[in-house]
C-alpha cells in the first residue's frame, strides 16, 4: 500500500482498506473475474463472488529463513532513477560490500516497472525507458552475480500508484507464468483496485497460479502477501504464502516503526519456517531517524524474524547504513533455522524486553527502551527460558564483545535504544570477563548558566569479580564536570556497585537541545582482562517551566514522535507536511489550542520538578472517517500518572488530568487503543500546564 500524498487521497485509501470503496460491477470486471475463477458469470455480474477451491501449499523449501534482500520503493517511490542501472548498481553493491555472504538474496523490483496497458495479448509490458531489455535481462545479470529477483503486482485490476499501472486480478495464470519465464524469483503481490473481492480467494488463485507455473517452468517463486494485514492473514496464508504483511506502509520516522513493531510483536505463534510475519521493508539509511533509533529498527525487526528488505538506496548509503545492515551478528538472529519470532517478556513505561529462542539453546534478548532519555531495562536468564547454571555467557551483538553474568540481564538503554545480546548456558562463561551495567539516574537537564546534578552507578552483573574500576563522565567542550565522590574502586564483586555523584555545568548562553555525553566504566577481570561498558546519551540544555498556568501547544518540547507526519501544535495532525492540520475537533467542538498527533505518538516536556498538575480535553479527531480508537496517557518520569479507556470517533472528548508534582520530565502519550488501525488521530486540545 502506497501512502498518498494528500488527505482526500489519503481518506480514499482508507476506504479501500476497509471495503468500502464502490465495485465496479460492468462486464470487463465479470469477464476478469470469471477468468481468474473467482466467480460465475452470474456472481460477478451481481457483485457476489463464489469461493475459490484451496488447493495444496506452495512448495516446500521457500524462504525457510525470513527473506533477506532490497526493495527500491521506499527510496526511490516511482522517480525516474527506478530504472535498470539501479537494480544492476543495487546487485553489484550487494557482491561488492559484502551484503551477499551476509545472506541478503533478493533485489526486488516495486511498483512502476510496467506499461499502464498490456499488450495485444494481454501480456505485461516491461517500461521501455526503465528497462530497455526487458526484465528476463535483468533477472538473467541478478542471477549472474549469484542472487535472486523480486517483481511487484496488485491483487486487483490495478497496481497502488496513482498511474494505474496493470494488476493480476484476472490474470493470475498468465502473469505468473510470464513472471517464471523471466526467472523471477520472488513476488511481493498488494491490495489495491481489488473491487471487493474476497481477500483469501485473491491470494488463494495468484499461489495456485505460481504453483502451475513453477511446475511448468522449473521456477519456484517466493510469494509475499502484502494485503497490509486487513483480514488477519496470519490466521489462514500459511499455506498460501510464505510471507504476509501485518500492518501498513513504514514511514521513516520513529513513531511509524514504534507503531508497527507493536502491532507485529503479539503474532509470535504464527511464524515459522516457511511463513513468516511481515512487518513491511526496512528504513535503514533513509534519513529520517537517528543511527540509535536505526539500529533499533534492525535489532526488533531481527528478533522478531522478520523479513530484511533494505529500503534505502545502497548507491548513496553511509558507512553506518552498511555497518547495520551488515551486523552479522544481528542478521544470525534473524535467520536462526529454529525459526522461532522473538516473544515480549516484559513491557513496562517503555521498557521492553523481547527474548527469542535459538536453534542451539541459546536465547537472543532485546532490552528496548522506547522513552526519550536513558532507562535501565532488565530481565534474568530465567525469564528469558534459559536453564539454571552457575553463569551465562552474553554476547553483545552491536559491541561484539562477550561477558560473564551471574543471571541478570540489564543494561541502562539510550533513548529509543536497543541493546541486542546472545545469552547462552555454554559453561564457557569463566573465559569472559563480567558484565557491568553502567547507568544512569534518569536523564541529564541543565539550564544554561547552571549546574545539574546527575549520579552515575555502575554494578558487576558478573559471576567473577570486576577489578580496577574507573568511571568517568566526558561532556562537551566548554561544558565543566565534576566527581563529588569517588569515581573509582578496587573491586566489586557479583551485585556489588560503584555510585558516583557528578556537578554537570553548562555555560551560560548555551543553546537549548539535545548535547552528546559519553560515561564510562573501565575494568579488568580476575585473569587481567580489560573491559568496558559505555553508555552514550544526551544531555539536554533546557529552559525552565514558566510559572502559573500555561498551554502545553505553546510550550516548546523536549521530543515528539508521531506514527503520521509531525506532531502538530494547536491543529489536529493532518498529513505528512507540518502545518497541514485542520481546526481541533472533537465531537463536532472546535478547540483553539493543543496538539494534534497520531497514535503511536509521545511528545516530552521539561518541567524540572516544579510544577503540579497537567489537564487537557481528550479525544479522536473528527477527521478520522474510520472507526479508529486510541487510548491517552499522561507519564511523570517513569510513573503512569493518568490514563483514559478506549475513546472512539463517537465519543465527545473527555477531561484528563494528572497530578504531576515531583517530575522531571512530563510524558504525554497515545496508544493505538489495541485496533491497528491507521487511522488514529488523537487530540490534546486545551492542554495546560500547571506550574
Amino acid at each position: 500500500m502506497r501512502h498518498l500524498p494528500d488527505r482526500t487521497t489519503r481518506m480514499a485509501r482508507t476506504r479501500v482498506r476497509t471495503g468500502i470503496r464502490t465495485r465496479v460491477v460492468g462486464s470487463l470486471i465479470a469477464a476478469l473475474l470469471c477468468a481468474a475463477g473467482l466467480a460465475t458469470p452470474a456472481a460477478a455480474a451481481s457483485g457476489t463472488t463464489q469461493p475459490a477451491t484451496p488447493s495444496a501449499k506452495l512448495p516446500d523449501g521457500l524462504a525457510p529463513t525470513p527473506p533477506m534482500g532490497f526493495n527500491n520503493w521506499n527510496s526511490t517511490h516511482c522517480r525516474a532513477e527506478f530504472d535498470e542501472a539501479m537494480v544492476k548498481g543495487i546487485a553489484d553493491i550487494f557482491v561488492e560490500k559484502g551484503l551477499k555472504d551476509a545472506g541478503y538474496q533478493y533485489v526486488n523490483l516495486d511498483d512502476c516497472w510496467a506499461l499502464p496497458q498490456r499488450d495485444a495479448n494481454g501480456k505485461l509490458v516491461p517500461d521501455p525507458v526503465r528497462f530497455p531489455n526487458g526484465i528476463k535481462a535483468v533477472a538473467d545479470y541478478v542471477h549472474s552475480k549469484g542472487l535472486k529477483l523480486g517483481i511487484y503486482t496488485s491483487a486487483g485490476t490495478k497496481t497502488c500508484n496513482s498511474a494505474g499501472f496493470p494488476g493480476a486480478l484476472g490474470h493470475e495464470r498468465s502473469d505468473a507464468r510470464q513472471f517464471a519465464d523471466w526467472g523471477v524469483d520472488y513476488l511481493k503481490y498488494d491490495n489495491c483496485n481489488n473491487q471487493g473481492v474476497d481477500a483469501k480467494q485473491r491470494y488463494i488463485a495468484m499461489r495456485d497460479a505460481l504453483k502451475a507455473a513453477s511446475e511448468s517452468t522449473g521456477r519456484p517463486i517466493v510469494y509475499s502477501i502484502c494485503e497490509w494485514g486487513e483480514n488477519k492473514p496470519w490466521e489462514w496464508a500459511a499455506d498460501v504464502g510464505h510471507l504476509w504483511r501485518t500492518t501498513g506502509d513504514i514511514s521513516d520516522n520513529w513513531g511509524s516503526m514504534l507503531s508497527i513493531m507493536k502491532r507485529n510483536l503479539p503474532l509470535a505463534k504464527y511464524a515459522g519456517p516457511g511463513h513468516w510475519n511481515d512487518p513491511d521493508m526496512l528504513e535503514v539509511g533513509n534519513g529520517g531517524m537517528t543511527d540509535t533509533e536505526y539500529r533499533t529498527h534492525f535489532s526488533m525487526w531481527s528478533i522478531m524474524a522478520a523479513p530484511l528488505l533494505i529500503g534505502s538506496d545502497l548507491r548513496k548509503a553511509t558507512p553506518e547504513t552498511f555497518e547495520i545492515l551488515g551486523n552479522k551478528e544481528v542478521i544470525a538472529v534473524d535467520q536462526d533455522p529454529l525459526g522461532k519470532q522473538g516473544e515480549v517478556v516484559s513491557s513496562q513505561g517503555g521498557r521492553w524486553v523481547v527474548a527469542k529462542e535459538m536453534k542451539d539453546g541459546s536465547r537472543a534478548v532485546a532490552l528496548f527502551n522506547e522513552t526519550g532519555s536513558p532507562q535501565t531495562v532488565a530481565t534474568t536468564a530465567k525469564a528469558v527460558g534459559l536453564p539454571d547454571a552457575d553463569a551465562y555467557a552474553l554476547r553483545d551483538l552491536w559491541q561484539h564483545k562477550s561477558y560473564n553474568t551471574a543471571g541478570r540481564i540489564a543494561a541502562t538503554v539510550p533513548a529509543h535504544g536497543t541493546a541486542l545480546l546472545r545469552v547462552s548456558a555454554d559453561g564457557k562463561w569463566a573465559h569472559h570477563p563480567p558484565a557491568t551495567e553502567l547507568g544512569l539516574n534518569g536523564g541529564l537537564y541543565v539550564e544554561a548558566g547552571k549546574s545539574a546534578d546527575v549520579t552515575s552507578e555502575v554494578t558487576n552483573l558478573g559471576r567473577t569479580a570486576a577489578q580496577r574500576v574507573a568511571v568517568t563522565l566526558g561532556a562537551p567542550s566548554g561544558w565543566t564536570v565534576k566527581a563529588t565522590s569517588p569515581s573509582t574502586a578496587r573491586s566489586l564483586r557479583t551485585g556489588k556497585s560503584l555510585a558516583t555523584s557528578w556537578t554537570v555545568t553548562a555555560p551560560p548562553g548555551t543553546e537549548p537541545g539535545s548535547y552528546d555525553v559519553r560515561l564510562k566504566a573501565t575494568y579488568r577481570s580476575p585473569k587481567g582482562v580489560r573491559a568496558e561498558t559505555v553508555l552514550p546519551f544526551t544531555a539536554q540544555v533546557v529552559v525552565a517551566p514558566p510559572a502559573g498556568t500555561s498551554l502545553l501547544g505553546d510550550l516548546p518540547w523536549l521530543s515528539a514522535t508521531n506514527g503520521w507526519g509531525p506532531v502538530e501544535r494547536n491543529t489536529s495532525n493532518g498529513e505528512s507536511g507540518l502545518g497541514d492540520g485542520r481546526p481541533i475537533t472533537i465531537g463536532g467542538k472546535v478547540y483553539a489550542k493543543g496538539l494534534g498527533v497520531h497514535a503511536e505518538s509521545t511528545v516530552e516536556y521539561y518541567t524540572g520538578a516544579a510544577c503540579e498538575k497537567v489537564t487537557a480535553q481528550v479525544g479522536v479527531d473528527d477527521e478520522t472517517i474510520v472507526k479508529g480508537t486510541v487510548a491517552f496517557e499522561i507519564w511523570a518520569d517513569g510513573r503512569k500518572a493518568a490514563s483514559t479507556g478506549v475513546l472512539t470517533n463517537a465519543m465527545p472528548a473527555q477531561e484528563l488530568s494528572a497530578d504531576v508534582s515531583g517530575a522531571q520530565v512530563v510524558r504525554l502519550v497515545v496508544t493505538d487503543g489495541g485496533d491497528g488501525i491507521d487511522s488514529d488521530h488523537g487530540d490534546w486540545a486545551e492542554a495546560t500546564l500547571s506550574c
